[in-house]
């Protein structure tokens, strides 16, 4: 069929596969809060000068010139097949997809050639307490696990550290409600005057049930007087892992998934916001900058569309805190960080990654993994610490200053509405005939 199809037909064939492909991600992406786990952009992780496409499109461009490109590379077979004989009959097929990557691959090089250098950098302190998740559902080990995650903290400030940040349900019970927890973990931030990032769940007063609670995945930060500063509530809840859907209606489906109840999801992104003397100023003077950054918690991390709402111009980096013992001791570490990835080239700042598991790492705007935490064994699995100095905005610099930031998944929508199109002309012609 292909082979007796013009040019122009294959080219446009080849195109719409592409675009209904990036359209199918679109809804993946948002359909009942959406799941976009390992887009297929996101294979190309390592691939730094393609992929640096994503501050304009999005991960989504990316996935359009792969499955461009393997579109037209079996149109070119198909044309082999059947004349093997014609010089070069699979040249014409690829010139224009080749041609696309080409631009891309020139852009990213260009993008990745001049990186800025950092006048100013923060230390942070990574905590990576490798808890088995049968340990986190077992409220006997409660307190062994908080006691053993403040010796592992303790352990590693001998740094200077300026930041430190506990990973997604590192803390066991209620933080702001619990003295057992509270106060220890106060007197650690005051003791080392640091200020602190970590995860924990919340609970409030039903608003919708008298009597009841609700119950918040969240992240808190405490200054170096040992109190909160801030908190944020997760807003994108996994399904059947944090949230059980149509859970109103049919209630027996929690007999089927690892929860028994729903989170509730938060309702705005929180911006954490940090007077700290930065290494780079004179330590000598009493100068302090406002450090911000915003955190996202577990697979929030996966979604183009809401982390660019996270980042403003004055947003020094991104945390992501995570748990990723559900995972034990998998590849899902590594597909986790590779979609990460792409939210620091798809906003333009670096992306902080504590987990309970790996991957615990930080990656540059560009989308390189500048260090990652490893254990004696040199496994990313096991618990220990990770220092890093991350770069913050220098002088009069704004962040978050790329194309998609500014504009979103106009690209993504664009394919939604060209397939869409494509797919209502297909059915009004055969209709006609």
């Amino acid at each position: 069929m292909l082979a007796k199809a013009t040019w122009n037909h294959r080219t446009r064939w080849a195109l719409g596969a592409a675009a209904l492909w990036v359209a199918i991600e679109m809804v993946i992406a948002r359909i009942f809060g959406g799941f976009p786990w390992n887009l297929l952009g996101a294979s190309q992780y390592e691939l730094l000068p393609l992929i640096q496409i994503s501050a304009i499109t999005g991960v989504y461009g990316v996935s359009f010139l792969m499955v461009w490109g393997s579109m037209a590379l079996l149109c070119a077979l198909s044309m082999i097949v059947k004349d093997p004989r014609a010089r070069s009959p699979g040249v014409r097929e690829m010139a224009l997809p080749a041609l696309g990557v080409s631009i891309a691959m020139a852009f990213g090089f260009a993008h990745l050639r001049n990186p800025a250098v950092p006048e100013r950098t923060l230390r942070v302190t990574l905590i990576q307490p490798s808890i088995p998740q049968t340990m986190i559902w077992n409220r006997d080990d409660d307190m062994e696990r908080f006691t053993a995650l403040l010796k592992l903290t303790e352990q590693s400030l001998t740094n200077d550290a300026a930041l430190v940040i506990w990973p997604e349900a590192a803390i066991p019970k209620l933080l702001r409600y619990e003295k057992e927890i509270f106060d220890p973990l106060s007197a650690l931030a005051q003791e080392h005057r640091i200020w602190m990032i970590v995860g924990a769940d919340d609970a409030e007063p039903s608003r919708k049930a008298p009597g009841r609670a609700e119950y918040y995945n969240s992240s808190f930060l405490l200054n170096p007087n040992g109190r909160l500063a801030d908190r944020y509530r997760k807003r994108s809840l996994v399904i059947f892992g944090e949230y059980i859907p149509l859970e109103q209606w049919m209630p027996f489906l929690k007999n089927f998934t690892p929860v028994t109840s729903s989170f509730t999801p938060g309702d705005e992104a929180v911006p954490f916001r940090m007077a700290i003397q930065p290494r780079g100023l004179d330590a000598d003077t009493n100068d302090v900058s406002l450090v911000k950054t915003s955190v996202l918690i577990c697979f929030e991390d996966n979604f183009p569309h809401l982390v660019r709402t996270y980042v403003d111009a004055d947003t020094d980096f991104l945390v992501n805190i995570t748990n990723n013992g559900w995972f034990g001791e998998s590849a899902a570490q590594w597909q986790h960080a590779a979609n990460a990835i792409f939210r620091a080239i798809e906003n333009g700042i670096p992306l902080i990654r504590c987990s309970n598991n790996g991957l615990t790492c930080w990656v540059d705007r560009h989308g390189r993994l500048r260090e990652i935490f490893r254990d004696a064994q040199e496994t990313i699995y096991g618990e220990g610490f990770l220092t890093i100095e991350v770069p913050l905005l220098n002088e009069g610099q704004t962040s978050g200053d790329t194309f998609y930031r500014r504009n979103g998944d106009w690209f993504g929508w664009g394919c939604v509405v060209a397939s869409v199109g494509g797919i209502l002309a297909a059915s009004l012609k055969r209709k006609r005939f």
